[in-house]
């Protein structure tokens, strides 16, 4: 499938200069092995990241970029490939969560100099001059402050930023006791960037080739988790006796551990005060991950909804091996309050689904 017909129908012939560039030709080969057929808006947020290109290799002043939409629309593709094609070696690809956990336990390092953010920051980016953040979303006003903080430093630094998210700017931080705090970095974005909507009528999550190397997508959904199914994917039975894992300097419950496989049950990952830096912590030593008992999340404290949120963005972004145990079918056991939940099914509803057998009629 040719790309570039497409962006020149969108912007006339002010792309013409856009085909020889390495996003340009990134993309035109990428959607041609995928059989893709680009939506209006990833051909707009690849003819911006094309332009910004050309401006970043020659030197010339340029505004970074802000990719919002639905879940499921190619944002993260779209990051994901700018930042494999982006012929500049002073770049990283990071994402919401583990940056954030990265730079609060740089600051707690350095909490006695005068500028922890700064030493931090200087850490963290090591002369990077392109830093692409993915799933940038805000809910805790505690992280807003952050963030105000880490933009302005950002932009002070001369990094060029390229920001995907799900919510347009002025949708962070909903909460109204909090979003007018958090008004300086919706300005700050719309002066320094290009807001651009990635939008299409299609999940392409839920196509075939989307991510067929992802192991992720290797995992199940299994529910009622009877015993036959869990015989029939060797896992071990429902409970069992506690275990304490060393996490950092924080111990925490699991079920079973082996190799790098862990078990936990949902409870002892998300109605515990765990936290992302527990995630990344267990990413870092075990790759196949069982949870068991998912409940209805409408049922729990929008806080045990947000932990579970942020383990699968964890579990997701780190391509772990997954298979969540529940009572229920999985798009009954999502239904909550939290608002990022979407993100989450999108993600959860690429596991294999093993489900209850029809039970069948007698033979007469």
């Amino acid at each position: 499938m040719a790309v570039l017909p497409l962006i020149r129908r969108l912007f006339g012939k002010k792309t013409d200069t856009l085909d020889d560039t390495p996003i340009q030709t990134f993309f035109q080969d990428k959607a041609r092995q995928l059989g893709y057929t680009l939506s209006g808006g990833q051909a707009q947020a690849i003819a911006a990241m094309a332009r910004q290109t050309q401006y970043l290799l020659a030197g010339q002043p340029t505004r970074s970029l802000y990719l919002h939409g639905p879940v499921g629309r190619g944002k993260s593709w779209l990051l994901d490939g700018f930042f494999q094609a982006l012929p500049i070696a002073e770049k990283q690809r990071v994402h919401f969560h583990e940056f954030f956990a990265q730079l609060h336990r740089g600051m707690f390092t350095h909490q006695a100099t005068d500028d922890a953010l700064a030493i931090a920051l200087d850490e963290l980016l090591d002369g990077c001059r392109v830093l692409c953040f993915d799933e940038f979303h805000v809910h805790d006003i505690g992280d807003a402050m952050l963030i105000t903080r880490l933009f302005k430093a950002l932009f002070q630094r001369g990094v060029w930023v390229l920001v995907t998210s799900n919510y347009p700017p002025e949708g962070l931080l909903p909460n109204p006791l909090y979003h007018e705090r958090f008004k300086p970095v919706i300005d700050l974005i719309a002066a320094r960037m290009d807001v651009l909507e990635v939008s299409s009528p299609e999940d392409f999550r839920s196509l075939p080739q989307a991510h067929a190397v992802q192991r992720f997508t290797t995992g199940y959904y299994l529910w009622p988790g009877t015993q036959a199914q869990r015989a029939a994917l060797d896992l071990p039975a429902s409970g069992g006796p506690t275990q304490t894992l060393t996490v950092g300097n924080r111990t925490l419950i699991c079920r079973q551990h082996q190799a790098r496989t862990i078990v936990f049950t949902f409870n002892d990952l998300c109605e515990q005060l765990t936290a992302v830096m527990d995630y990344l912590l267990l990413c870092e030593a075990f790759d196949h991950w069982v949870i068991d008992g998912l409940p209805h999340l409408a049922e729990c404290p929008i806080a045990v909804q947000q932990r579970f949120i942020n383990l699968v963005d964890v579990l997701y972004d780190k391509d772990k091996h997954l298979i969540l145990i529940g009572e229920q079918p999985l798009a009954q056991a999502m239904s909550g309050q939290a608002i990022d939940l979407a993100r989450t099914a999108s993600r959860l509803n690429q596991l294999q689904q093993a489900t209850p057998q029809p039970v069948r009629d007698p033979v007469s």
